[in-house]
């Protein structure tokens, strides 16, 4: 059966849409043959011959040669294939093409639908792979719409057939942050899923990640390599700290993330609603790492635990707040920064004095045996 209207509407899909005309040519085989099958109960194998060249499609129902048909949709006896094949191979296989009209019937029936279905298959497909690509990336998405009723954010994201829309639920906005429709946001992109209704990408604004890359964006150090960001700890829409570092001593990591005049670092403040970031120089001394991690307060001293990784940190007494910080959120961050276990205390702190031990006297004594005595009785009694 001549399909010249298939072969075309394939190649104009690949054209237009990236689409292959294999992977779209097999979801139409596919349905032909389920839908024959489906209509004459019993055929098991059915087959599509695919002549591109000629743009041509032939069906056939493959069925075994036998001396004894017990599935007549499946099977052929010896007889009737030496009459109409010239073979008596008991074992063999032989194939019936389906007459023209009736395939033409089920092409007719089912293409259309079956293009329909593979089309938006393939393009999930290709959504998928586009932004599975770009996992843990920033990207850039409009408002499109926003939920008065759990405050969640779609964005459109991507352009042209590769577009898809992403749902930045309330628990991924920075705190305080108002968005409008048709505003353009940057967007960390978490992760990619496939579902049965077409990928989901998960994005977020307070993922540490957006931190990251945009220092990279902004620090041409950074994305360069010359300055490493070891580790980022982050209280999005409050407070960040970033520590960075170089293997190149001519280069001071915290001078190039923040820029001539703190250009570079004010550029991401901005982008992030005016959040605070502290960067710290990195260092492989933990207790150098520690002190520097509690700033803006001053450290007098930081004392590594024999076991773990915990540490006391001592600072000035007026400098205990600061070096806590509001709810604690200061030595928090550092300990996330660090990996350490903080525990903050004041110049003026002294281990509470350990009572020593209280020396026994005769009485005490003469307790002791007379508990012993008991224990032995209640034993004795519990053997009988």
């Amino acid at each position: 059966m001549k399909c010249d209207e298939i072969f075309a509407a394939l190649a104009l899909l690949e054209k237009e849409r990236g689409i292959s005309p294999t992977f779209m040519m097999d979801k139409i085989i596919q349905a032909l043959t389920t839908a024959y099958k489906k209509d004459h109960e019993g055929v098991e194998n059915v087959v599509v011959d695919v002549d591109e060249a000629r743009k041509d499609l032939r069906m056939y129902v493959q069925k075994e040669i036998v001396e004894e048909v017990e599935r007549p949709g499946s099977q052929m006896s010896v007889e009737e294939a030496k009459a109409r094949f010239r073979r008596s191979d008991v074992g063999g296989l032989v194939n019936i093409p389906v007459d023209n009209v009736e395939f033409g019937r089920i092409a007719a029936g089912n293409g259309k639908q079956v293009i329909i279905q593979g089309l938006r298959e393939a393009e999930r497909g290709m959504v998928y792979n586009e932004f599975n690509s770009k996992q843990h990336e920033i990207l850039t998405g409009e408002v499109s719409r926003i939920d008065p009723r759990n405050g969640s954010v779609s964005l459109k994201i991507g352009t042209g057939a590769e577009s898809t829309e992403a749902l930045l639920a309330a628990s991924e906005q920075i705190k305080g942050e108002e968005l409008v429709e048709g505003q353009h946001v940057k967007v960390y992109l978490v992760e990619v899923r496939r579902s049965t209704r077409g990928p989901q990408v998960l994005i977020s604004r307070t993922h540490p990640g957006l931190v990251r890359r945009l220092f990279e964006l902004e620090v041409p150090e950074i994305y360069d390599g010359f300055v490493e960001v070891k580790s980022i700890a982050r209280e999005a829409g409050s407070r960040t700290k970033i520590a960075v570092w170089s293997a190149d001593e001519a280069i001071d990591p915290i001078g190039a993330c923040v820029g001539p005049a703190g250009q570079r670092v004010n550029n991401i403040v901005n982008e992030l609603g005016g959040e605070k970031i502290d960067i710290i120089k990195y260092s492989e001394d933990p207790a150098q790492f520690i002190a520097a991690a509690i700033a803006p307060a001053v450290v007098l001293d930081v004392i590594l635990a024999d076991e773990g990784k915990a540490c006391r940190v001592i600072v000035p007494d007026d400098q205990l707040s600061l070096a806590i910080g509001k709810e604690g959120q200061n030595a928090r961050l550092a300990a996330r920064l660090t990996g350490y276990k903080v525990d903050i205390k004041p110049q003026s702190y002294k281990e509470p004095a350990q009572e020593p031990p209280k020396e026994k006297t005769v009485s005490d004594e003469v307790t002791e045996a007379a508990e012993a005595e008991v224990k032995e009785e209640v034993a004795e009694v519990t053997e009988e």
